[in-house]
């Protein structure tokens, strides 16, 4: 059964893209069938897959406005068994032209819908925003969304809207969307700063918080230069390992139907307290 996961955060530089690749990545040399989503206009997944956003011939853009099917526009890459839905600079306008459609916030998910079946893992990237294309991917996201926390003073800033519009959608659009879970990003373990961020995060967010913490990691910046995930860059770094750790613990949950759904209101809560907290 195919899983959908959408990765969010209106806060830019929090490891989205950097985790929905490298977990697909990890998912795929596993024996999955993987399938990256990248609906950022900045598209920045599809370049760190070692794809050419100018040079396509579809992207996303066609896909949700000129309605042309996904299996066409979708790509495959260097490894087996992942595969792109890739975005181009085209997206930017997307938002702009949703807005006059009939049912704007589905045409990811109606699109989506003709391909799924064909693979273990749907990762779709968000941008870092709250607008329509946040929204759909939220509305597709039939098993949840991945929030990646960068462990900064600043990590709880915003959190609380972006639950509210999780739940907003739930209640709304897509009544199977859900927190999977909140991933510990970018962790320095030379500053007692990063040890706070930790420390409240898992206490105000408790279980939904996964145990793997993804450090900051000179080789995980270098990787996307080269088009490639960190699997084949650099798979024993502390990027590589931590990714591949998180891959497994992801897979665990999954499989052992660890998650524990319909708590998003506490999470909300716990979001508004979390954030008033110093750190």
């Amino acid at each position: 059964m195919t899983k959908i996961y959408a990765f969010a955060n209106q806060k830019g530089g929090v490891g989205k893209t950097t985790t929905a690749v490298n977990l697909g990545a990890y998912l795929a040399a596993s024996g999955r069938r993987v399938l990256v989503v990248d609906v950022d206009p900045q598209a920045n997944a599809t370049s760190s897959l070692g794809l050419a956003k100018n040079s396509l011939e579809f992207s996303t853009y066609d896909a949700l406005i000129n309605q042309v099917p996904c299996a066409q526009v979708i790509v495959p890459t260097k490894w087996p068994r992942l595969e792109l839905l890739p975005s181009a600079p085209a997206l930017a306008g997307a938002e702009v032209e949703m807005v006059h459609l009939l049912a704007r916030e589905h045409l990811l998910r109606k699109a989506l819908a003709t391909v799924t079946d064909g693979y273990h893992y749907v990762l779709i990237d968000s941008p870092p925003s709250l607008g329509l294309l946040t929204v759909n991917a939220l509305t597709a996201a039939a098993d949840g969304v991945i929030i990646p926390v960068q462990c900064e003073y600043l990590a709880l800033e915003g959190l609380t809207e972006l639950l509210r519009t999780i739940m907003l959608v739930r209640d709304n659009l897509n009544p199977r969307l859900y927190v999977r879970g909140l991933l510990l990003t970018m962790y320095d373990a030379r500053t007692r700063l990063s040890a706070q961020v930790v420390a409240e995060v898992r206490k105000h967010f408790k279980d939904r918080v996964f145990r793997t913490i993804i450090p900051r990691s000179v080789r995980l910046s270098e990787a996307p230069s080269y088009g490639e995930p960190i699997l084949t860059y650099a798979p024993q770094s502390s990027g590589g390992l931590a990714y591949q750790a998180f891959t497994q613990e992801l897979l665990q949950g999954d499989e052992g139907q660890g998650a524990v759904k319909g708590r998003d209101g506490r999470l909300h809560q716990a979001a508004s307290v979390a954030q008033g907290q110093e750190v």
